[in-house]
């Protein structure tokens, strides 16, 4: 969810994890457990190092790495741990009844297919070891916490008027906008190879010429009437932004001074407007106007001040609740985690830690 803008400043949201990634099941699940290796146990049920190591690799991202192996086994640490929360949720939600039909299952995987063709999601699933029936057993799993989290903690929330009210003079000063605020996105090419491009496509313009043509097409297919976030995430070669579509957030009016360019173009747009191509020293950008903030002191009596307070303390509530509720569980679960005592005793080798 993005606040208004007004909003800056504020507690900024903990966005909770409730797993650790769906690569964290692969194809070594089809192995003879006897193959494996037992890091940690939850109430008697397994967790084995391929699922850690697996689910570490995704986090990490491609060309990433940490800086020593002390790091790396912390990192591994942290990602048996949330194995662990997760194990202790599926099995309290199955003590609660929760159930999940295939329906929803389906629903949820047909989310995650619709970015892309029938080929790419074949590929990408093929890329990280995976088959369906993997990736629904795991879209099941995160049903079914989901759920629970729904049921034990989300529904029992209450924010009430004074609450809003109480929170709107303690935070007064953040509700003041001093100038006025564009909410961008863009579509970026660079004339170079770029090893940080994460675009849908995998598409990187490599030379001058290359980054020429792509910019050319893209701007378009937007004047053709493609959708400006699709083909951002497809295309765009800016690794903070492809993957949100081009989002970048709302701009002061003061940081487009050093670039007339850019503010000539961008604050001659109407909202939904995009820009023509603009040339830089980066490369090339088409920039769109998602909306515009004016200079304003907001008040309580604004609906949509209210409903962002409401939703900022909701989800304060909501974080507090979540990990009081996991640390409850916890307590009352059986937890044996050999990966830890591994690391206390010194049992291993500090090289494989990558």
């Amino acid at each position: 969810m993005r606040n208004e803008p007004f909003f800056r400043g504020f507690t900024a949201l903990i966005i909770f994890v409730l797993l650790a990634g769906l690569a964290a099941l692969t194809s070594c699940q089809r192995k003879s457990t006897s193959d494996r290796e037992l890091v940690a146990k939850v109430d008697g049920q397994p967790i084995f190092r391929d699922q850690v190591e697996r689910a570490y690799r995704s986090r990490q991202g491609a060309g990433s790495d940490t800086n020593s192996q002390e790091e790396a086994w912390s990192f591994k640490l942290n990602v048996l741990d949330e194995l662990i929360v997760n194990q202790i949720l599926v099995d309290h939600a199955s003590h609660a009844g929760i159930t999940v039909s295939e329906a929803e299952v389906d629903n949820k995987v047909a989310e995650f297919q619709s970015p892309y063709s029938a080929e790419e999601f074949q590929k990408r699933l093929r890329d990280q070891d995976l088959e369906m029936e993997d990736l629904r057993k795991e879209v099941r799993r995160s049903i079914i916490i989901t759920k629970l989290i729904n049921k034990e903690i989300i529904s029992s929330i209450k924010v009430s008027d004074a609450d809003i009210a109480a929170y709107y003079e303690r935070n007064k000063a953040n509700f003041n906008v001093p100038e006025t605020l564009y909410h961008l996105a863009q579509i970026q090419v660079t004339p170079v190879a770029d090893p940080e491009v994460r675009n849908l496509k995998n598409d990187d313009a490599k030379t001058p010429a290359a980054a020429d043509r792509k910019i050319q097409a893209l701007y378009a297919r937007l004047r053709a009437g493609d959708d400006f976030a699709t083909v951002a995430q497809e295309y765009s070669e800016d690794p903070r932004t492809a993957s949100g579509g081009g989002d970048m957030g709302f701009i002061p009016a003061s940081a487009l001074d050093s670039t007339p360019q850019i503010k000539q173009a961008v604050t001659s747009l109407q909202v939904n407007q995009f820009t023509g191509i603009i040339p830089s020293a980066s490369g090339y950008h088409i920039f769109k106007l998602l909306g515009k903030e004016p200079a304003a002191t907001h008040t309580l009596s604004e609906l949509r001040v209210q409903n962002a307070i409401r939703q900022t303390l909701r989800n304060e509530r909501e974080q507090l609740l979540k990990a009081a509720y996991i640390e409850t569980l916890r307590n009352r679960a059986k937890v044996e985690n050999y990966l830890a005592e591994q690391i206390v005793k010194g049992q291993l080798n500090p090289s494989s830690a990558k």
